[in-house]
């Protein structure tokens, strides 16, 4: 994708998330939820989670491998730091690094305010209590983090090998753990469709902004 398009597809994406989220509140809303909690799109919600019913061992498998995409912050995080000690000014760190630190913030923000702001909460109680479920947010931390890993990556190495295998890793990885989160019951389906449409827009934003910076350090030393 075209850097100049980054912004709108984010935009888009952003804005379909916004939209979705409006309809979870209002359209087809019914208190079939867990202890009568109201639910958006019950129907569709409901029927799909009869179909897969709940799956403990799998939410619990998926929790744990949501470390994956942690370690990959830690990853960048620890090159950063050390970037930062060796060059002595953090405006000297790799501009995607900065950038990616801020992205992570903003992830993590996006899933503190949900958390605080319950839209859905879960199908089923997690060790006796309603959590909130809207979006997922191990679903949105994947599919946030582990394509920038793999963008970061990409950047850095030269094997065409290595990078292949990063990248099949991650679009594999990505889509377990999507299916895994959906599979295993305790996301509404509703939940899911949010996560990508707020994690699309996120990422396609990242790239804009790590787009916009090489651009501008490409200008300062003209390089064309």
């Amino acid at each position: 994708m075209k850097a100049k398009k980054l912004p709108v597809t984010g935009a888009v994406f952003l804005s379909a998330f916004a939209v979705w989220t409006v309809l979870i509140k209002t359209l087809d809303v019914q208190s079939v939820g867990v202890n009568g909690t109201d639910i958006g799109f019950a129907v569709l919600n409901t029927r799909f989670h009869s179909l897969t019913g709940v799956n403990m061992s799998l939410y619990t498998l998926t929790d744990w491998l949501g470390l994956v995409p942690l370690a990959a912050c830690a990853f960048f995080g620890v090159v950063g730091f050390a970037q930062l000690v060796k060059r002595k000014s953090v405006l000297r760190v790799d501009y995607d690094i900065l950038v990616s630190g801020v992205y992570y913030v903003i992830v993590l923000l996006c899933y503190l305010a949900f958390e605080m702001i319950p839209i859905n909460y879960r199908p089923v109680l997690i060790n006796g209590l309603a959590e909130a479920s809207y979006p997922s947010s191990t679903t949105l931390l994947v599919l946030c983090v582990m394509p920038s890993f793999a963008f970061l990556c990409n950047r850095r190495l030269k094997s065409k090998r290595i990078i292949r295998a990063i990248n099949i890793f991650t679009l594999l990885f990505a889509a377990l753990m999507v299916a895994g989160r959906l599979i295993s019951g305790v996301h509404w389906l509703s939940d899911i469709i949010g996560s990508i449409l707020l994690s699309a827009g996120l990422f396609a934003l990242y790239k804009s902004a790590v787009a916009f910076y090489q651009n501008k350090e490409n200008s300062a030393y003209g390089v064309q």
